[in-house]
């Protein structure tokens, strides 16, 4: 069972810092999580003014909600797979073109402790990011170890360091 204490690790500093650079940059975020469940928009959520920084989030867990919630391709998901680079950056465009958000991030992978392969191990999480006014979107490869628990608060510690990292280009 997650227990996802907001207070006890780094994840409220993080949660600031992307907070803060959104408002700095008058920028808002949408959300679009894989294998997190919606713990990213939880943690952003959790700090108190949230509502100038978060437009929305989309939990997409089916292959059915990508395409329909974040018109991520069938083609992209029959071809690379819903844990792919091409999904994560599917769903990350997808959230801003279904949105009024600038700021994208999105999450994908495999949390375990079932649905692993050789290709595919539990642990291999993609996360996106986009800017709308750029039409920019990247994503990372994470390989992350540890039960579904850490596997999970690992993707959300993750991209909340590529929002910071990512916002602070766009400065």
């Amino acid at each position: 069972m997650l227990r996802f204490a907001f207070g006890d690790y780094a994840m409220p500093d993080l949660v600031e810092q992307v907070s803060r650079k959104l408002i700095d940059l008058s920028l808002m975020l949408v959300t679009a999580e894989s294998c997190t469940g919606g713990l990213i928009a939880a943690a952003i959520t959790n700090r108190p003014g949230s509502s100038a920084v978060f437009e929305r989030g989309f939990v997409t867990y089916s292959n059915e909600s990508k395409t329909e919630l974040l018109s991520v391709s069938a083609d992209v998901l029959r071809e690379h797979g819903a844990v792919s680079a091409r999904t994560a950056i599917a769903m990350a465009r997808g959230a801003l073109n279904n949105s009024r958000a600038d700021v994208s991030v999105s999450v994908t992978g495999i949390a375990g402790p079932d649905g692993g392969s050789a290709e595919k191990p539990v642990g291999l999480v993609y996360i996106g990011y986009g800017f709308r006014q750029e039409d920019l979107v990247e994503c990372s490869e994470h390989r992350f170890q540890g039960d579904r628990d850490s596997i999970r608060r690992q993707s959300v510690d993750a991209a909340l360091k590529h929002l910071i990292k990512f916002l602070d280009k766009l400065a």
